[in-house]
């Protein structure tokens, strides 16, 4: 395939740990670099959570597939505010930093009928993938950064430090990453605004933003 890919560097770095040598892949930092979509075979929108105005672009060329990193929003939403007229071509993944080189990709479709479609693309990309509900948040970004929000409420409360909250987080649950590893690994920003996300459209207070993480996000 033809592949064009859409991300900052970080991101690109933690994608060519994959293995797509048997593919053709364009690199782009923005969309805007682009001529035409038309020219690929595979879209792989890794930081459309931040732009999600490409979703316009895409809109254009309903025949070009497009993998785009959508954990702040959904997939509902986003075909509610664009003109996706001629058929909806995305789908929704965990593209967030620090998940995208793991062995399962997390993926959302908006209907029956992209389940073939998107079968055949990780197929040909030879990655592994779970579907999950089309909702903000996902599954697997709710949890860690929940899990996250609380250890950053414990380290307000002074009950632990944040070395101590991990090495317990690693040895007590058999993580592979304590809370503020994760949330290195992840970026404070992403964290926060994935939290901000889910609790907004949900109400829940677990997803109420701690205020230690609130002053670390605002001194970004």
């Amino acid at each position: 395939m033809n592949i064009l890919v859409i991300a900052d560097a970080q991101r690109y770095e933690e994608l060519q740990q994959r293995d797509l040598s048997r593919h053709t892949v364009q690199w782009k930092t923005s969309l805007e670099e682009v001529l035409s979509v038309k020219a690929f075979d595979l879209v792989i929108d890794l930081i459309f959570d931040d732009r999600p105005e490409h979703a316009a672009v895409y809109a254009k060329s309903p025949g070009i597939p497009v993998l785009a990193g959508m954990v702040k929003t959904s997939l509902s939403e986003v075909m509610n505010q664009y003109a996706f007229e001629q058929g909806f071509n995305m789908t929704g993944c965990n593209f967030l930093p620090g998940f995208i080189a793991l062995p399962v990709v997390e993926v959302s479709v908006m209907d029956e009928g992209q389940r073939e479609t998107l079968a055949d693309i990780m197929y040909q990309l030879n990655w592994e993938y779970t579907l999950v509900a089309d909702a903000i948040g996902m599954v697997t970004p709710r949890v860690i950064c929940m899990i996250i929000n609380e250890a950053y409420l414990t380290a307000e409360e002074g009950t632990a430090s944040r070395a101590d909250i991990d090495t317990s987080m690693r040895l007590g649950t058999n993580y592979p990453f304590g809370p503020f590893e994760w949330c290195e690994r992840i970026g404070v920003k992403h964290v926060y605004e994935v939290l901000k996300a889910v609790h907004d459209i949900t109400g829940d207070d677990r997803y109420e933003v701690a205020a230690l993480l609130q002053t670390e996000y605002e001194a970004i």
